[in-house]
């Protein structure tokens, strides 16, 4: 019973490091890409035009934003979780962090390996937060619950709110580019990597399969109806 109980508890442990050294990596990779000045990821496009409309800093307002998206998950009666309420805080505290270290760059020589760098660290870090099973972010949480209630594919779901907050964000001074364009492309295939490498076993015990980094149901096909809200502690592919 001893040893039972220490290996769950060496696994809650390596489960909350990699759901916070995830979202702290989330928020630097986003930060490495406004240093890059060269595109946003969509949220991030929006995040920048607010900053630049109210004067406050890109990593408050994505604080703030998170909240309200956390709000709207009242209505669509979604649930969240540790790694839901952390998403919120976390990654903008961490944005700010790293733009208060990391200055202005100069010359394409700089920018264009941080960009790159900051995307792949954007993989890393979703990889190791989604693998921690702590429940979605609240814009993969919004995604599934308007899912849910309106009947519309994820896929037409998702775009629809990309492309709404791309504009926004925008038409508010937010930065487009080819960062936007290799991110978009990119953060799929980088984030399935990332997640079969830091998938964690659940521990073994009566009834308990080990994971192995895939669905334990077939996944819908893309384009299909509602699927079910991600069970308790469990994540989809990044916002």
């Amino acid at each position: 019973m001893a040893r039972t109980t220490g290996r769950s508890t060496t696994h809650l442990t390596r489960r909350l490091v990699q759901l916070y050294v995830g979202l702290t990596l989330y928020g630097a990779s986003s930060a490495l890409l406004v240093r890059a000045e060269l595109g946003l990821e969509p949220w991030g496009v929006l995040h920048q035009g607010l900053a630049e409309l109210t004067g406050i800093s890109i990593g408050v307002v994505s604080i703030i934003i998170g909240a309200v998206v956390l709000l709207l998950w009242i209505p669509l009666r979604q649930r969240p979780g540790l790694g839901t309420v952390s998403n919120v805080f976390v990654v903008g505290l961490a944005m700010d962090g790293t733009l208060a270290v990391v200055g202005d760059l100069d010359g394409l020589g700089f920018r264009v390996p941080v960009m790159v760098l900051g995307i792949v660290l954007n993989g890393v870090a979703t990889g190791l937060y989604i693998a921690a099973r702590f429940g979605p972010g609240p814009r993969d949480g919004l995604m599934t619950g308007l899912n849910r209630v309106t009947g519309r594919s994820i896929r037409l779901v998702r775009t629809a709110i990309e492309v709404a907050v791309v504009v926004t964000g925008f038409l508010l001074g937010g930065s487009l580019g080819a960062g936007t364009v290799l991110y978009a492309l990119a953060i799929g295939p980088l984030a399935q990597f990332f997640l079969r490498i830091f998938a964690l076993p659940e521990p073994a015990g009566p009834g308990v399969t080990v994971a192995s980094g895939e669905p334990s149901t077939p996944a819908p096909p893309a384009g299909s109806g509602p699927v079910a809200d991600p069970a308790s502690g469990q994540a989809i592919l990044p916002q």
